[in-house]
């Protein structure tokens, strides 16, 4: 008999707020996680035009701490972390040795020698497993954190307005990718302008005791600017319309950056080796074996994870996210195309020729460009 205790999801410290919300919960990657709290259509919608809260206290945090932390997070990672300056964020990847993809990461340095890794929630084991093993022989030493942290997003063209106020710096201060310590309704934090929307946003670091006082002065400020609690479903369309990968979805261990079209994340050029190097530089040089598309489709029906894309009547893709755009009003997708259909498919001879199998019947779609969406200049 399975023990419940073991089996069961894990509580943010968000959870009773989430409750007492109302929201539709689910779990996700062991964590129960809002999905909804009643439109997710209009919490995406907020989040474009006004402000969206989100609590992400499933992510995983990381820390890498040492006087060989950023040698040690340069071999474990295809990105140059050295590089980097206290109080700056990068976006990179660990992958294995055959170059695939274990996980997409935001590193924030905080010190010279103290480095956060932030995880997705599902890969958080594994990629602290990976990181200590790696590490193995340096003067550096990983420690899981996610315990120790709460996490909150306030993401939007008003997040700024709302979160001002209560934030003991000035957020002119904190520029994109940047992470600064702070205090937001005299709560210690880190304070990062980060996000996963395709907004302008911040990410609030805190102390798990602390997060239900920031979360209410946030709710608070927002109250005149149409701020919303915003769940996991809006979270998806916002990071699908914005062109960003979901790990599962468009990253994953049979995938390298260069197939997902984020060869840029793999820095050759920084001293020493890393781990995938010669499979990653192998794969810059070949041809490509597939291409992330994006895909707008032409009648209501809507793509969705793990459909077959069409071309002339044969499989020749698959849809790895789909879902409808409350945004642009039609259904969008992003899916791996063969080559050679990608090229085809982006010229005038396209029509009807591309489409998506939904269930039996081929819907018609056509090319286009990612992002779907950009942020307003």
């Amino acid at each position: 008999m399975n023990d419940p205790e073991v089996t069961r999801p894990r509580r943010t410290p968000l959870t009773a707020v989430h409750e007492r919300l109302g929201a539709t919960l689910t779990d996700f990657a062991g964590w129960l996680m809002p999905l909804r709290y009643g439109s997710e259509s209009a919490e995406h919608r907020a989040v474009r035009t006004a402000a969206g809260l989100f609590d992400l206290s499933h992510m995983g945090e990381i820390t890498v701490t040492g006087p060989e932390a950023a040698e040690a997070l340069d071999y474990a990672l295809v990105g140059n972390l050295s590089a980097i300056a206290p109080g700056r964020a990068r976006y990179t990847m660990i992958c294995a040795p055959d170059g695939g993809v274990l996980d997409d990461l935001i590193i924030y340095r905080l010190s010279g020698e103290e480095f956060l890794v932030v995880a997705n929630a599902a890969n958080t084991p594994a990629v602290y497993d990976a990181l200590r093993q790696r590490a193995a022989g340096r003067a550096a030493s990983v420690a899981d954190h996610t315990a120790d942290y709460a996490l909150i997003a306030i993401q939007g063209p008003r997040a700024a307005g709302i979160l001002a106020p209560l934030a003991s710096i000035d957020l002119a201060g904190v520029k994109y990718y940047t992470g600064r310590p702070a205090e937001i309704a005299g709560a210690g934090a880190l304070l990062a302008r980060t996000g996963y929307t395709g907004e302008d946003g911040f990410e609030i670091f805190t102390r798990p005791g602390d997060a239900e006082r920031v979360w209410a002065a946030l709710t608070e400020a927002g109250a005149g600017h149409a701020l919303v609690p915003a769940g996991l479903a809006a979270r998806d369309t916002l990071r699908l319309e914005a062109g960003m990968p979901l790990y599962g979805n468009e990253l994953g261990p049979d995938v390298t950056p260069f197939d997902a079209g984020l060869g840029r994340v793999v820095k050759f050029d920084k001293p020493g080796d890393f781990v995938g190097r010669a499979a990653l530089a192998e794969r810059a040089q070949a041809a490509p074996r597939r291409m992330l598309t994006g895909l707008a489709g032409q009648s209501r029906r809507v793509p969705r994870h793990g459909y077959d894309v069409l071309w002339d009547g044969q499989p020749r893709g698959t849809v790895t996210s789909g879902a409808p755009s409350p945004t642009l009003g039609m259904p969008i997708a992003m899916a791996y195309l063969d080559p050679d259909v990608a090229g085809q498919a982006a010229g005038d001879a396209a029509a009807g020729r591309l489409a998506v199998d939904v269930r039996g019947s081929a819907e018609p779609a056509v090319l286009v460009p990612l992002p779907f969406y950009h942020r307003p200049a």
